[in-house]
């Protein structure tokens, strides 16, 4: 059976988002089109490595080729959430990033997770063999929207410890730079030994 690239050349949307409560959320992303919808899973820290790519490709294109690419922002527009039902179509392996400098845009590419290694002529590319992939082509303006929406679906997780940068958990978060002491708990100022 071949493979089935979902490529999306101008799309109305492409977003991350997630499904679930802090601390069991899912992460996605959803590439739309009309009345198309393709929707991937993927961890948090695939689409932070995402996201910072894509920006960093944007600032290099900028610089090297002086490419009309806006400067970085914070401020989104598509603040709608996922369109439900959210059904994957896989679950992200690979990634790949391009820049298509005849259409001016972004090429994001998410490959489906395999058991084994992928040739690398498959990231990007059309061939007949390998996972299957979704290939979205993004304006700068588009691109740069991706960036500032994905930092904030990140950081809308659970606060981070400021000791430790581990998840604080609603009911409490035992920190290992308190030695095992819960974060907020009385100490017994008796358990405290003074070292030489």
């Amino acid at each position: 059976m071949s493979r089935v690239i979902h490529v999306f050349r101008s799309p109305d949307r492409f977003v991350a988002g997630t499904v679930g409560q802090p601390g069991e959320r899912t992460f996605y992303l959803q590439a739309v089109h009309d009345k198309r919808i393709v929707s991937v899973m993927l961890e948090k820290q695939q689409l932070s490595v995402l996201a910072d790519r894509v920006g960093a490709m944007l600032d290099e294109v900028k610089k090297r080729f002086g490419a009309p690419i806006p400067p970085s922002f914070t401020d989104f527009t598509d603040v709608n959430p996922l369109i439900a039902p959210v059904e994957p179509e896989f679950r992200v392996g690979t990634m790949g990033l391009g820049w298509d400098a005849e259409a001016v845009a972004v090429v994001v590419e998410l490959l489906a997770i395999t058991e084994g290694e992928i040739d690398e002529s498959v990231v990007l590319g059309d061939s007949e063999e390998g996972p299957d992939a979704v290939r979205v082509f993004l304006t700068p303006h588009q691109a740069r929207e991706f960036v500032a929406r994905a930092a904030s679906v990140i950081s809308a997780g659970r606060p981070v410890c400021p000791l430790c940068g581990e998840p604080l958990d609603p009911e409490g978060h035992l920190c290992i730079r308190l030695n095992g002491y819960r974060r907020g708990a009385e100490i017994d100022p008796t358990d405290i030994q003074d070292v030489d």
